[in-house]
């Protein structure tokens, strides 16, 4: 197969591109930047900008399988920047996979695509889109999904995977982030910390991708079809985030704040951030403090069952394996702050 995974730099991308290499695959990356590591392992690269549709349609120039990964994630930003990437960008993957007869498109989506505000417990493919939205990446994610999956007929098989919470090694946003937090004394729970997640750990998403992928052809239960994917059983949420620190040297977070004040923060912080024309992300906003303080869990049984999908990594195991990068960020901030 030769495949073309859009993002195939960053963390997931990475994980995908080399499980398709194990998997006999030749590679194409579409990416912003150089990733020398690719490169040694046989990888070609394509540098440019999803915006740019006659860029991405020579992208897709020869190739069987599209994994369409790359897209702005965030909680903050201008519309122009979510819309010209997550949806204007899809639009042009879709465009060059007609030109050029591209057979398959796996697109990465997100759970937040339907996320109203509410919690989802045990919740599966049947949920809705909502109506309003609190944030600009999951709305223009939604339209990307719906683009793909609209996209759908005989001549090109698309699906959409939804995992939640990717975690794992060579993470650097995620637990970086809440690591970070911890050290610098402002990480709190919202709520009670009971709320239960489902979790996706990134060997088990890239492996999804390749499942799925497999099972993909027109007229196949797959096509057209967008699948929750992440490990079976939820995760207490305060606990799941005491574990990691737990795993860091660091002692569990104790602090807490009412989902209430934490959304009534996060409507200030979005206020004073517009008026004052501040790009960087606030410390908290309104669609963050819904996340954060309810409850989403999502059934797997969909994927399961159209393509077989299942983790090949437990939650134990990837602890281990990411273990050694939670010191190892505890340390480097330690040091850093004492040079």
């Amino acid at each position: 197969m030769n495949a073309l995974v859009t993002g195939g730099g960053g963390f997931l991308g990475q994980y995908v591109v080399e499980q398709l290499l194990r998997d006999g695959a030749n590679v194409r990356v579409l990416c912003r930047g150089r990733y020398p590591a690719l490169e040694e392992l046989g990888v070609e690269s394509a540098r440019g900008d999803l915006q740019d549709a006659a860029f991405v349609a020579s992208a897709c120039e020869g190739i069987d399988a599209v994994f369409h990964i790359a897209a702005v994630p965030g909680i903050w930003g201008a519309w122009k920047m979510f819309h010209g990437v997550n949806t204007v960008g899809t639009q042009n993957v879709i465009a060059g996979c007609r030109k050029h007869g591209v057979r398959k498109l796996v697109f990465t989506s997100s759970p937040s695509v339907v996320f109203d505000g509410r919690n989802h417990v045990d919740a599966d493919e049947s949920l809705p889109y909502p109506t309003s939205w609190l944030s600009h990446y999951p709305h223009t994610k939604a339209l990307a999904e719906q683009a793909v999956l609209a996209a759908n007929d005989d001549q090109l098989a698309t699906c959409a995977l939804r995992p939640h919470l990717i975690w794992g090694p060579r993470d650097t946003q995620l637990v970086p982030r809440l690591i970070r937090r911890a050290k610098s004394g402002r990480l709190r729970l919202v709520g009670d910390g009971s709320n239960l997640i489902s979790m996706a750990y990134v060997e088990n998403v890239a492996a999804a991708h390749l499942q799925a992928v497999k099972a993909l052809e027109p007229g196949s239960p797959v096509a057209g079809q967008a699948y929750f994917v992440n490990e079976r059983e939820p995760v207490n949420c305060g606990e799941w985030i005491n574990t990691l620190l737990g795993r860091a040297g660091l002692p569990p977070v104790t602090k807490r704040i009412s989902a209430k004040a934490a959304y009534r923060i996060g409507a200030v912080c979005e206020g004073l951030y517009s008026l004052l024309r501040i790009s960087s992300e606030p410390p908290m906003t309104r669609f963050l403090a819904s996340q954060l303080a309810s409850s989403h869990t999502y059934r797997i049984d969909k994927a399961r069952r159209d393509f077989g999908y299942e983790p090949i990594v437990s939650v134990a195991a990837g602890l281990s394996k990411l273990e050694p990068e939670l010191r190892q960020i505890a340390t480097q901030d330690s040091d850093r702050a004492h040079a």
